[in-house]
């Protein structure tokens, strides 16, 4: 089960995506990445959003109150279907979850990896126990995530409405590319309009 995202996440390494992929030290304030594979009942998405939307600062963690902020945003990054949300009657389940705070080396700070079932509230490693060693590295910082999805009713995946926004207040932009049978295809869904119409895609 582990495999799942690895293997299905060489979907979004297509021209279509790689496009698209930008370097960490070049993204912008406000505005994150979501790519999504779609193929059968299976869903892979891959998230990466600015350590300043999610967190409100791009600093490695420094105080108590940072690492605590870090490790609430990578908890609630683990839970996807609380963030995407789609309609019950897809019957979509998490089989695999994971997030991570990432710096500019690409060292890993903190990280959550769940198989489906599992608890979310302390599912910490011990590499949050790291981030100390780095206090006093500037430069930026970027949360990514990857999750597996199974749906079992497809045909009603017609939607996804980001709670995202909701959920990290200074995040305002997700650029979104989903990889499907039909091809591939782009969107920005803005905080002001935080859902995205499937339909006919798949």
């Amino acid at each position: 089960m582990k495999k799942v995202i690895p293997v299905a996440l060489a979907v979004l390494a297509s021209p279509a995506i790689a496009e698209g992929t930008r370097q960490l030290d070049s993204h912008e304030h406000g505005v994150g990445e979501l790519n999504i594979a779609i193929e059968g009942n299976n869903v892979v998405m891959e998230l990466h959003a600015p350590g300043a939307d999610i967190v409100g600062f791009e600093y490695a963690a420094e105080s108590a109150e940072d690492r605590a902020a870090i490790d609430a945003a990578v908890a609630t990054l683990a839970r996807p279907l609380e963030l995407f949300v789609v309609s019950a009657a897809a019957e979509c389940t998490v089989v695999q979850a994971s997030a991570a705070l990432e710096s500019e080396d690409g060292h890993e700070d903190h990280g959550d990896d769940h198989d489906h079932g599992e608890e979310h509230a302390d599912g910490h490693d011990d590499a949050h126990d790291h981030d100390e060693d780095h206090a006093d590295e500037a430069g930026h910082t970027e949360f990514h995530a990857e999750y597996a999805l199974n749906c079992r009713n497809t045909d009603a995946l017609s939607e996804i409405t980001f709670a995202y926004f909701d959920a990290f207040e200074n995040a305002r932009e997700l650029e979104v590319q989903i990889v499907s049978a039909a091809g591939a295809q782009a969107f920005e869904v803005e905080r002001d309009e935080p859902t995205l119409e499937l339909r006919g895609m798949f």
